[in-house]
């Protein structure tokens, strides 16, 4: 089976619009019916029918496709969640076109640690 790019889109207020967002998917390569949108939900929220339509909709080896981190989870622990359920399903996360590798060190999400006891 071929692997497919999932595209996820959303917005916090029901006044946003997610066309940019869509325009941004199609330029990475989503085509327009594997796109899933939360419209007037927040991020902080995991409960959300988009997103849980996206998640569903990735089978191994498919790319969950995002244009920004704060549009898929508002906070690091709700991301790193989401990041480590995709990789237990082999599902890669695409986040404006750099594509995250969980076993890379300087992966998107990776927390850099402060040597000898300096603050980054």
């Amino acid at each position: 089976m071929t692997a497919m790019l999932i595209g996820y889109a959303r917005c916090s207020t029901d006044q946003q619009d997610l066309t940019a967002q869509r325009e941004a998917l199609v330029g990475l390569g989503v085509s327009l019916k594997r796109i899933y949108v939360d419209h007037g939900l927040t991020g902080a929220n995991r409960a959300r029918p988009g997103l849980r339509e996206a998640l569903a909709a990735c089978r191994a080896g498919d790319t969950l496709v995002v244009t920004k981190l704060d549009r898929l989870a508002r906070s690091l622990p709700d991301a790193r969640d989401i990041v480590d359920e995709l990789t237990a399903r082999d599902v890669k996360l695409s986040i404006g076109g750099s594509v995250h590798e969980p076993d890379r060190s300087c992966g998107p999400l990776a927390v850099q640690r402060p040597r000898h006891g300096r603050r980054i």
